[in-house]
């Protein structure tokens, strides 16, 4: 079998070094799904992106060291990034498909900014938690529950920051992960994202959990159009629009390396 080509993009930036990794294959056909878990899991990112050009959109699969995932933003903004770089150097719009959340689309700017249309999630709130309120380390004001996600709602930046998870506690939950968020102090909100279920301690940007994050501040703040940061070590930068069923998350990608694997 020919080589496969792979790139590593940072999401969600303009500098290197920051931001969320993810590794996109643009094949000619899907490949059998235990080899690329096998990849993923050899690429020991928070995701990898495999994409299939069909007629005139694309459809895409993620996957983490450990699992297949419903929905990955930073890596649907990789993908995007690597298919007008690339493969559809004059366009200005890439349809995706997912098997599991539909059709995902993402549309360029002038100016670089990629943004990603995807569907609202659908969550409610349920009572505080007790285990996972230890695992975390501090209560927070709310807990709700997503679709895949729980989101947990906390007084201020500086608590988001500070919080120490324990990741071994955290991996005996069942969700694919934990977002924790407040209100920011020079953004419209903060958040960072546990995921030790699906093999990643703390994503560094989660282009989906914002799907969840978008809604909620968008009715807390009466706002619509919000800036919004992830406060990993990396860190990175989000633009977020509230549509009713649907959001908008807007950001930047830059390519890392581009490479081959050999199977």
């Amino acid at each position: 079998m020919k080589p496969l080509k792979i790139y590593q993009i940072d999401a969600f930036t303009n500098n290197l070094f920051s931001g969320n990794p993810a590794a996109v294959c643009v094949l000619d056909k899907w490949l059998p799904d235990e080899l690329m878990q096998n990849i993923a899991l050899e690429n020991n990112l928070s995701e990898t992106a495999f994409v299939v050009k069909k007629e005139n959109y694309y459809e895409i699969r993620w996957f983490t060291p450990n699992i297949e995932v419903d929905l990955c933003g930073h890596a649907t903004l990789a993908a995007a990034f690597v298919l007008f770089e690339y493969y559809e150097k004059t366009a200005t719009t890439i349809i995706f498909n997912s098997y599991r959340s539909g059709e995902l689309i993402v549309s360029k700017s002038k100016n670089g900014l990629m943004t990603m249309n995807f569907p609202t999630d659908v969550f409610q709130e349920i009572p505080n938690q007790n285990t996972l309120n230890q695992a975390i380390g501090k209560t927070p004001l709310h807990t709700f529950k997503g679709k895949t996600d729980i989101m947990l709602v906390y007084e201020n930046e500086a608590t988001i920051a500070a919080l120490q998870p324990n990741f071994n506690a955290l991996g005996k939950f069942d969700f694919r992960g934990i977002i924790v968020t407040a209100k920011g102090n020079n953004c419209d909100f903060v958040s960072r994202f546990f995921a030790p279920f699906c093999g990643i301690n703390e994503d560094p940007v989660t282009g989906s959990a914002h799907t969840t994050l978008t809604p909620y501040w968008a009715k807390t703040l009466n706002k619509n159009k919000m800036t919004a940061q992830q406060i990993s070590k990396r860190g990175g930068h989000l633009i977020c629009e509230y549509l009713g069923d649907r959001v908008q998350i807007s950001g930047q990608a830059t390519l890392y390396m581009i490479g081959e694997i050999y199977n």
